[in-house]
């Protein structure tokens, strides 16, 4: 009986071909862009899984004051609280060792990562080696463990182990103790290289950052409750540590206690809910999970409901069918079941063809989603078990309302020709469903123009400074005592406007040196406290290489002793809450150093736009590590050979390297862009649904009213009129979906453009041209089969039942 069922519907599919085609393809790209998604999904979700008892690992954090959040706390803090607290089994610590030039023979590399870590760290997390023992590699000062693809790197097809190499110039080489394997999941760190750490015992703070401490509690630790004791390390650690630093009182110092929050972060939280200052990578967001999972939600959604949609337009041509199956004895539930059982062959052809989209589009969503997903994960059997169950439920859901519609034909009615014998709700079902279809096509509509717009405004929004030209010329602490030679080089050549060396670069410099500090002035005032602040270390040229303003004071000048001078930004001035003119005011630094202000400088965005501009000092000297030179636009090319050949000319430690800053500034935004791309993707694809589902229902629409158009013609319609009249109908259905989709999109937009500091405000024009979008392809796809019925003769029509 059920091979029965599928060669029927098989037959009846060869037999409504442009109905199937239609349904096939809208389902296959639903399939397609599920399948992809969840992909995604399954990577995202998937991080910090694999380790042993990752359940009971927690990293340690700080809060400052609720507004500094840090991901790596200072080198004591692991070790203190595995001593003061039973629940706390075992830690480990690495710092994240960045650009660092490793060498074997005459092979150099800069590696853009290196872990530093305890011995016991790759046992902590259960990181799997190919050579040699997690639990002893690291044990031995100067040993280093590598990845197969990096021992390949630098020994070729020679065995790694035992070798030694050369990591950052030092003078006593890491040997080379184990190989990596392969991580069975994904982590929220990524190193190809982890080098033995080794601190002094004697230097052990706890009021700085740096060391990513993770713990691993006893099974069934409340880690609430055990955050609530971390006070009393505070109070006792890092209360007397504050009062020497800052040289403040004890009972201000005490104030760290309520100011200074140790709180545990679980491992698997870090990757989707993490945001901190110092990651050690570019973390997902759980935002986006919601956001991809809600695309392929209304994706296959969309897909579906145009397959009740067309199913239940073409019913007209089925109710004979219909009603002779129910003339020849068939009940209600054969019929629901025979065309369940097309429903079922069509999707499963969807889910087929959609393996086949799968294929072609893969390298292009790795590329769009910044993942590395293979095609051989969509046909694991485990994978295509839960597919086709997945395919079977679209089947059923996307055809139950149909057949039970299709069975439910009056048989009287159909065996006399009336064209009414289906239930009178199925004209408003189908206007209702192609409402919704439209309200999600306008919805991603809106929001990818929002994505872009906000995308626009961060790009061109004016930074405080002048990027353009500006060429950055990577390691320069390489030349050594030279750097300073190097740039008056570099002066000399026409094609150089200016040069200054420093290590801090605005906009998406690796790292930022950072301090607490307050001003001394307000010491007297018993409402003083100190503020993070961010420092630059810059030489004479930095303003003047940068186009930076001056807005109070002086910048740095050979003329004056300003090795104790800082430069703040506009917003430092504000948050240090300095009365009056600043300039001549002191402000006071961890260690007890004191600075004198000499200039204010107005605010420039040194961090993304996406963030608010936080406090700056600028500090002279100290700035060996960068040079950024200001070119003029004519004959970079020749000037880069030459810059390449002055540095080769100074026998640096390792080779020439830069980019441009304008280059990194698009890099810090690329996962807006990103974002928008998705967005612009998955609009296309509803629309391009929604159309497919419009174009069938207008075919059928117009192909009942054959004959009244036919009539209206021989009365003296024109074609515009004609086209109008069949066009009005959809056209309305579409300005219902935009209505419908304005609110909810803008409140989710608003709530998306919260989390920059810096935003556009969605204004009405935006609505405007998603209206007008969704319109004209609505206007469009209706169009072709009204002109179509409208040109026809009206003799044929006249004569069409």
């Amino acid at each position: 009986m059920i091979k029965n069922y599928f060669k029927i519907a098989f037959r009846s599919l060869l037999k409504n071909k442009a109905f199937a085609s239609i349904n096939i393809f809208g389902l296959a790209v639903g399939f397609t862009c599920c399948l992809l998604i969840s992909g995604f999904l399954y990577s995202e979700l998937s991080y910090d899984k694999f380790p042993k008892d990752a359940k009971d690992i927690y990293r340690v954090e700080i809060n400052v004051e609720n507004k500094d959040f840090y991901s790596a706390a200072d080198n004591a803090v692991g070790r203190g609280m595995k001593n003061a607290y039973p629940e706390i089994l075992d830690y480990t610590r690495m710092l994240n060792w960045k650009n660092i030039f490793v060498k074997y023979e005459n092979n150099q590399f800069k590696e853009p990562a290196i872990g530093l870590v305890d011995s016991n760290f790759l046992q902590f997390f259960s990181i799997p080696l190919l050579k040699g023992s997690a639990a002893t590699v690291l044990n031995e000062p100067h040993t280093v463990v590598l990845s197969e693809a990096t021992a390949k790197k630098y020994f070729g097809n020679a065995d790694p182990m035992g070798k030694l190499l050369v990591i950052n110039n030092a003078p006593n080489p890491y040997k080379v103790t184990g190989i990596l394997a392969t991580l069975p999941g994904n982590l929220h760190f990524n190193f190809d290289m982890y080098v033995g750490y080794r601190d002094n015992p004697n230097q052990q703070t706890w009021s700085n950052i740096g060391n990513y401490t993770y713990v691993k509690l006893k099974p069934g630790t409340d880690p609430k409750k055990l955050e609530a004791k971390f006070p009393e390390l505070v109070a006792k650690y890092v209360v007397p540590e504050v009062q020497r630093d800052m040289g403040v009182s004890l009972a201000e110092a005490q104030k760290s206690v309520n100011t200074f929050i140790f709180y545990l972060k679980p491992l698997s939280k870090i990757h989707l809910y993490s945001s901190n200052k110092d990651e050690l990578e570019a973390n997902g967001s759980i935002k986006y999970v919601y956001i991809f999972a809600a695309l392929a939600f209304f994706i296959i959604l969309l897909a579906a409901v145009n397959f009740t949609n067309l199913s239940t337009a073409a019913s007209i041509k089925r109710s004979k069918e219909v009603g002779i199956r129910k003339v020849m004895g068939s009940g209600k539930k054969q019929l629901v079941l025979q065309f369940l059982s097309e429903s079922l062959l069509l999707t499963f052809f969807a889910y087929l063809i959609a393996l086949v989209f799968v294929y072609l589009a893969l390298p292009f969503f790795n590329d769009l989603s910044g993942k590395q997903i293979v095609f051989d994960a969509f046909i694991n059997y485990k994978v295509v078990l839960v597919s086709l169950a997945f395919v079977f439920l679209v089947g059923i859901l996307a055809g139950t309302y149909p057949a039970f519609f299709l069975s439910s034909f009056n048989i009287i009615s159909i065996l006399k020709g009336k064209k009414n014998a289906a239930p009178k709700s199925n004209r408003h079902l189908r206007s209702g469903l192609v409402v919704f279809q439209f309200a999600v096509s306008i919805a991603l509509i809106i929001s990818t123009i929002v994505v872009y717009r906000q995308l626009h405004f961060m790009q061109n929004k004016s930074l405080g400074f002048d990027k353009t030209q500006a060429l950055i010329i990577n390691d320069s602490y390489l030349l050594g005592k030279d750097q300073q030679a190097f740039k008056e080089e570099l002066l000399k050549d026409s094609r150089v406007v200016s040069a200054t060396i420093s290590r801090d670069v605005p906009i998406g410099s690796p790292g930022i040196d950072g301090t607490q500090a307050y001003a001394k002035e307000n010491v007297a005032n018993e409402g003083h406290s100190e503020i993070h602040i961010n420092k630059y270390h810059v030489d004479y040229d930095y303003l003047k290489t940068l186009g930076m303003q001056m807005v109070n004071g002086r910048y740095f000048s050979p003329d004056f002793a300003d090795s104790a001078a800082v430069v703040l930004n506009e917003t430092a001035v504000k948050e240090f809450n300095i009365k009056g003119d600043p300039i001549g005011k002191t402000i006071v630094s961890s260690g007890q150093h004191e600075y004198n202000i000499i200039g204010v400088v107005k605010d420039f965005h040194y961090t993304s736009v996406k963030e608010k501009i936080a406090p700056l000092v600028m500090m002279l000297g100290n700035n060996q590590g960068g040079l950024i030179v200001k070119v003029k636009t004519a004959g970079i090319e020749s000037l880069l050979s030459s810059l390449k050949n002055n540095w080769n000319s100074f026998n640096p430690r390792g080779p020439f390297s830069y980019n441009f800053m304008d280059d990194r500034f698009a890099a810090v935004y690329k996962a807006e862009e990103r974002t928008g791309k998705i967005f612009s993707v998955f609009a296309i694809i509803s629309i391009i649904i929604a159309s497919l589902g419009l174009f069938g229902l207008s075919a059928f629409s117009i192909a009942q009213r054959t004959k009244e158009i036919g009539v209206r013609k021989v009365l003296g319609a024109n074609v515009s009129q004609v086209v109008i009249l069949l066009a009005k109908d959809f056209l309305f259905m579409v300005l219902v979906a935009f209505v419908v989709a304005v609110p909810f999109t803008w409140y989710a937009m608003h709530k998306w453009l919260e989390e920059f500091a810096y935003r556009i405000n969605i204004g009405w024009t935006v609505f405007a041209l998603a209206g007008t979008i969704a319109v004209l392809i609505a206007f469009a796809t209706v169009s072709f089969q009204a002109i179509k019925a409208a040109i026809a003769n009206p003799v044929k029509s006249l004569r069409t039942e």
